[in-house]
């Protein structure tokens, strides 16, 4: 294995991302990042999060040393990215959206020039091809031309190469976008994994489920700032309670919802599939709720036709933070104009 250079320890207690006042402005008068302040310790999967425009793309380039900060600092892996870019850069692993994989090459052979490239040994070079081969799930597909290979293969392969170093921080830039969800569900398991070895990840994703379902903290952008950050969790009680919706077969609608009402807060009802009519209560204390609701609407005489309890979604937090439905991706952001 390397030795690592003593000039590039770094305080083990130091954040793995570390951003404070991070701004980028444009010739154009674009401020696509104005004052981005972040913290994320070794070991988070952090889930960034913005509209199209929103900085997102840009915040992300200047971390991993391709775009020059014009305002505030920043620091990776204890690394300023400005002052020590070439440490910063041999700290991380890159898997961007758009790779830059030759279809020409072979997985095996794209694998061991990466390694040649990060200064390793032959033997450890071959080595560790090997194990993420196995890693990844290529090892068939390890000879075969990756021009050959799905999507998912492929997205499978950039995050091997990304890992080649053993970096102690990823950047994976919307690392499921386009795949089929056995593929989606892959990558998510091999994150989760390296996340357990302790590797510290930075994602952006277009998908609010693959933010819940992974990351300990989400860091929303919108405007060149950030508008939320949090758990998943803590996000959603910030937006809203449960809700409880209940079609009734019997029994009056006035009473049904002075019933709800004693366990929260009533909303309008809404219209149902046929044109039934569903009720709707905010409960303060969510699903431990639900027996209690059962067993008042019966004992007042109202039959439950159908229930459902509607917990509140990253989603919803989305939209209340930055008045957009996310979506797409921050393909029209371009170097000069980017966002």
């Amino acid at each position: 294995m390397r030795e690592s250079n003593p000039s590039e320890q770094t305080d083990q207690t130091a954040p793995s991302i570390e951003a404070v006042g991070l701004q980028r402005h444009f010739d154009s008068g674009i401020r696509a990042v104005d004052g981005v302040d972040l913290r994320i310790e070794a070991g988070e999967i952090y889930a960034f999060l913005g509209p199209n425009g929103a900085g997102k793309t840009t915040t992300v380039r200047m971390l991993t040393t391709l775009l020059r900060p014009t305002g505030g600092r920043a620091a990776v892996a204890g690394h300023d990215v400005l002052s020590e870019a070439a440490a910063v850069r041999r700290a991380i692993g890159v898997a961007l959206q758009e790779s830059a994989l030759d279809p020409l090459m072979k997985g095996r052979e794209m694998l061991r020039l990466q390694a040649t490239l990060h200064s390793l040994p032959k033997a450890e070079a071959i080595e560790r091809t090997e194990q993420l081969l196995r890693r990844v799930g290529l090892v068939e597909a390890a000879d075969r031309r990756i021009g050959t290979y799905s999507g998912g293969m492929q997205r499978r392969l950039d995050l091997a190469a990304a890992l080649i170093h053993r970096p102690s921080v990823l950047f994976l830039d919307e690392p499921t976008t386009g795949l089929d969800p056995v593929s989606r569900k892959a990558i998510w398991e091999e994150v989760e994994k390296l996340n357990s070895d302790g590797t510290t990840v930075f994602l952006t994703t277009q998908y609010l489920e693959e933010a819940d379902q992974l990351a300990d903290r989400v860091g929303i952008i919108a405007g060149g700032k950030i508008v939320a950050e949090g758990t998943p969790t803590a996000l959603k009680a910030e937006v809203g309670k449960p809700r409880i919706q209940i079609s009734v077969a019997a029994g009056s609608p006035q009473l049904c919802d002075e019933v709800l009402g004693r366990f929260g807060a009533v909303l309008p009802a809404i219209e149902g599939p046929g044109g039934s009519l569903v009720h709707v209560a905010e409960l303060a204390e969510g699903a431990a709720a639900i027996a209690p609701v059962i067993r008042a609407l019966d004992e007042a005489g109202v039959m439950v036709e159908s229930l459902d309890l509607l917990e509140p979604t990253l989603e919803d937090v989305f939209v209340a933070k930055t008045g957009y439905h996310l979506e797409g991706d921050e393909k029209a952001e371009i170097e000069g104009a980017e966002v």
